[in-house]
């Protein structure tokens, strides 16, 4: 082996080692090593887990979180209690990027004069999980009521390969139902989660390494196949049959599972509602009606947003690189859900 080449290996190895270093006095997000500990369809973090997250390349909205007893991020540890209201979404109820007090439950549960929320917020999930934490609460906890806060794409995002499927999924052929869960990381990848340089890589600029590499296909072809792929990237939207049937699916399932009240909110397209601009979201419109046919009490969320933005020019955003819900945000929608509930 040369002398060139080893002093090459040397000075990466060196880099690297460096960067990790550096990284590690950082508040780099960690890895939450989410996984099936409660339910073989429902992803939780290990119970007591800690982790850190940060967003973007500068590391800003720091947080430090601990799990409760069923492993979510939730202000109450999770006990058997009827009078407690379950509160089911995604990463939208869970929130890490906000400080605590700003998270959907504990504003749902100040509105509420106190009574409990326990929040049920898992990222990168979608409606037919939702309907397994509503089968989970219901027979565990004994919950009866029930608030779900919806993103906008969580009908399509129910359809098995859309990456936000923890379990259950709708296969959009054949309109039949599966489960997919996620894979367990094999030994590179768990050896990885504790090296703050590479969740700095891989969480904080999101690099990821099979979108490169298909990326690189797909350049390496000629402009005509390139240009195919991305039509048919881009002519991916479901059909109105497929997002009525992950609707149908969905109540399906949790019918006769809450004893008391169902209240959904359901997010708005923000970024035409700040332009003023006219929203036409067909599937959207159709599950509100579906749901209130099903007996839920529906908050659709372009009408009070609307009316905060008539009078105000604050915008209801984390930033303009996290679409989620800030703090204003979260109050008007938990507002209204408490309204629901009283």
């Amino acid at each position: 082996m040369s002398r060139p080449f080893l002093a090459w290996l040397g000075g990466i190895v060196g880099t690297v080692l460096c960067c990790e270093m550096m990284f590690q006095a950082l508040p780099v997000s960690t890895s939450t090593e989410t996984g099936y500990y409660i339910d073989p369809v429902i992803l939780s973090y290990p119970p007591h887990q800690t982790w850190v997250t940060s967003t973007g390349w500068d590391l800003r909205n720091v947080q430090r979180h601990k799990a409760n007893n069923a492993g979510f991020l939730s202000k109450h540890d999770f006990e058997r209690n009827p009078n407690a209201v379950a509160l089911i979404g995604d990463s939208f109820v869970e929130s890490s990027m906000l400080p605590p007090e700003d998270r959907p439950g504990p504003q749902l549960e100040r509105a509420l004069g106190g009574r409990p929320v326990y929040a049920f917020g898992c990222p990168g999930s979608s409606l037919l999980d939702y309907a397994e934490r509503i089968r989970l609460v219901t027979e565990k906890y004994s919950i009866r009521d029930v608030v779900i806060l919806m993103e906008r794409f969580d009908l399509r995002q129910s359809l098995c390969g859309s990456g936000s499927i923890h379990g259950p999924c709708l296969d959009h052929q054949t309109l039949q139902l599966r489960t997919e869960t996620r894979e367990q990381p094999g030994l590179a990848k768990r050896m990885l989660r504790h090296s703050a340089f590479a969740q700095y890589l891989f969480s904080q600029l999101k690099l990821n390494p099979e979108r490169l590499w298909q990326q690189a296909i797909v350049q390496s072809r000629p402009a005509v196949l390139s240009q195919q792929a991305i039509v048919a990237t881009t002519n991916t939207v479901p059909s109105m049959e497929v997002l009525d049937r992950v609707a149908s699916t969905f109540f399906d399932r949790i019918r006769g599972r809450i004893s008391g009240n169902l209240v959904i909110v359901i997010d708005s397209d923000r970024t035409a509602l700040y332009r003023k601009q006219p929203i036409v979201d067909p599937a959207r419109t159709r599950f509100i009606a579906s749901a209130r046919a099903e007996g839920a009490k529906v908050i659709d969320t372009e009408l009070i947003f609307g009316a905060q933005l008539q009078h105000s020019a604050l915008k209801l955003d984390v930033g303009p690189y996290d679409g989620h819900l800030n703090r204003l945000g979260i109050a008007i929608a938990m507002g209204a859900a408490a309204i629901q509930l009283h």
